[in-house]
């Protein structure tokens, strides 16, 4: 429990994630009936980038700093980056909402969010992010127990997010479970899963155990802003079981210019690929 997202909050990692995560919550926003979201390793919603720990890494700058203020980015990153812009209305960049922040947001009157953290006072934080929206509520207790607790959700429509710190050995091990717990209690929710680019055969062996579990419906995701490296995190994945009509298409049209915005050194890319089952359906990917 040493993790601390306020060290890399609105950093590339974050870009793919939030990107990917507010057009699900847009999509799901589109029908009427209502649905909950479960951000099961929420950390503390809303994070200062002004604070000693964001400026002490400035992993921000290389993230959303690069593209906050741009004016030519296409339609299908408006979701994330208009929500960005909200917490900032001055124009100058200074907060970045979190996942339990973007959702809160994006959650209906009829809609809800639960959103969790075990760390006792990124708990805390959260509590006080989300204390203004009703339709919200805030948990300690840890994001995998979470999800055995809360599933199968009353709600037909759902939306969990998995996006664990992997500050201990064994953590792909632990998302493949969960994965398969969740095939097991509620295969027809969507799943948004992070997980970052380091060693091949970890992250190789984990994509193996997804492929085992057999969800009909799997949709991958990568930005890298450089080639691989033994000192630092360059890149990082989403998996999205289930995903929305047409989140393909519009997530491979956001990365294109985010990693061309985002690229720190040769080896830059992205990649989206889906399949069906276990066959693939189509991939897309460029380097920049």
């Amino acid at each position: 429990m040493n993790y601390r997202h306020a060290f890399h909050a609105g950093n590339h990692c974050d870009v793919l994630k939030h990107t990917a995560l507010a057009l699900v919550l847009e999509a799901l926003g589109k029908k009427a009936k209502p649905f909950v979201v479960l951000d099961a390793f929420a950390g503390r919603g809303r994070y200062d980038l002004t604070s000693p720990e964001a400026m002490r890494s400035s992993e921000a700058a290389g993230g959303i700093g690069a593209i906050f203020h741009e004016t030519d980015a296409p339609i299908s990153l408006s979701p994330y980056l208009d929500a960005v812009r909200r917490e900032n209305p001055s124009g100058m960049l200074r907060w970045y909402p979190g996942s339990p922040a973007l959702a809160a947001e994006a959650i209906r009157a009829g809609d809800r969010l639960v959103a969790c953290d075990l760390h006792p006072e990124e708990a805390r934080k959260l509590e006080h992010c989300l204390e203004t929206f009703p339709n919200a509520r805030a948990e300690h207790r840890d994001g995998y127990q979470a999800i055995r607790a809360f599933l199968p959700f009353p709600e037909r429509r759902s939306l969990v997010l998995i996006d664990p710190p992997f500050e201990r050995p064994g953590e792909f091990d632990r998302l493949a479970s969960a994965l398969l717990d969740i095939r097991r209690r509620f295969a027809t929710c969507v799943v948004v899963s992070w997980y970052p680019i380091k060693g091949s055969d970890a992250r190789t062996h984990f994509e193996m155990k997804v492929a085992e579990i057999g969800f009909e419906n799997v949709m991958s995701a990568s930005l890298e802003i450089a080639g691989a490296s033994p000192l630092r995190l360059t890149g990082s994945a989403l998996l999205v079981v289930n995903p929305p009509y047409g989140l393909s298409d519009a997530l491979s049209t956001a990365l294109s210019w985010i990693a061309h915005r985002l690229k720190a050194s040769e080896g830059a890319g992205w990649r989206v690929a889906e399949w069906e089952g276990r066959h693939p359906v189509f991939e897309r990917s460029e380097v920049v």
